[in-house]
């Protein structure tokens, strides 16, 4: 385990990682910190608690709307390949009729 020091909204936040996640976690704080600093501008004099649970908010919307995404393109992949079966299914029908009508 390794020791780093976040900053976000201006504090230092010490977090232990696994070794080698350090980049990865200082990544996270900046992008917190990004979303802080922003709200910071457009909410004016709002407790840090609140400012860093607004922040908390937005990053879990963006996280359910990325999981709505996913799960709607899942249903069209899905949907994608019921559609190719059928049409497997068709393309089968139409040359086995293509074979009878030549044989006749």
């Amino acid at each position: 385990m390794t020791l780093i020091t976040l900053n976000v909204n201006g504090r230092g936040y010490e977090m232990s990682c696994d070794d080698g996640q350090e980049a990865h976690l200082a990544k996270l704080a900046e992008y917190i910190d990004d979303k802080v600093q922003g709200l910071d501008k457009s909410a004016g004099q709002a407790g840090e608690n609140r400012v860093l649970v607004m922040a908390s908010l937005l990053i879990a919307d963006e996280l359910f709307e990325a999981y709505r995404q996913i799960h709607s393109l899942g249903a069209q992949e899905g949907d994608g390949q019921d559609a190719a079966a059928a049409l497997n299914a068709c393309a089968e029908r139409l040359e086995a009729i293509a074979t009878r009508l030549a044989d006749a």
